[in-house]
């Protein structure tokens, strides 16, 4: 992983995550940069290997966010992680952490703002049906409206709640309660009718998490 991309991750993260986070960012098999905070510290070097049972291996292992209590049993001391593979050109190249003294729940927003026309609003994502990559936006579909945020799906997915939202395909996002229906679509993918009558396609790269993930 580059400079140039390292420092491209940084900048959306400086943004958006607490300065009590500690922040790791890793290619496949090391962590090449590590940012500790005053309220959690996992003493991490640059050229360190990922643990297994880690965040970020979890994240590097499923093709997905995770985000989960990680036992002290890794690092010596406990921290809830939320980790978010990078993805370039449809091959993971690394992953993004960030690690938290408390439950995510509780440092991030439970809306979204999207821009429609000239104005700007704010949604609960729990009202949020789906999420659409649209020309290095992201379309954001409500039961009640639509709008483009700012950054783009990968780096949105890192602040959706993993209670709610599941990737299911590279321009896609789906909020879990807004599926009506599942049908398979070939022997390995599937495609989702959404509440809103959207038909959204499971991608096979995403398919074996999202089976994992809703218990089929």
């Amino acid at each position: 992983m580059d400079t140039a991309t390292i420092e491209k991750v940084m900048n959306v993260i400086r943004e958006f995550f607490p300065d009590y986070a500690s922040i790791a960012i890793s290619d496949t098999k090391k962590f090449v940069y590590y940012q500790p905070s005053k309220q959690i510290d996992l003493k991490i070097q640059s050229g360190d290997l990922i643990k297994e049972g880690s965040a970020t291996h979890k994240a590097l292992c499923h093709g997905q966010k995770i985000t989960e209590f990680i036992d002290p049993i890794v690092f010596g001391v406990p921290y809830y992680g939320m980790s978010m593979p990078i993805i370039e050109e449809g091959k993971t190249i690394g992953a993004v952490t960030a690690i938290l003294p408390q439950q995510p729940s509780s440092f991030f927003s439970k809306f979204l703002t999207i821009k429609t026309g000239e104005c700007w609003y704010t949604v609960k994502q729990e009202n949020v049906i789906f999420l659409e990559t649209q020309l290095r936006k992201t379309l954001v579909k409500t039961e009640k409206q639509e709008g483009y945020h700012r950054l783009n799906l990968s780096e949105l997915e890192m602040f959706l709640t993993s209670e709610l939202f599941i990737r299911c395909h590279r321009s896609y996002i789906v909020n879990i309660e807004y599926i009506d229906e599942i049908q398979p679509d070939s022997h390995s993918t599937f495609l989702l009718i959404m509440k809103d009558g959207t038909r959204i396609p499971v991608s096979q790269r995403y398919a074996s998490f999202f089976r994992r993930s809703l218990g089929f």
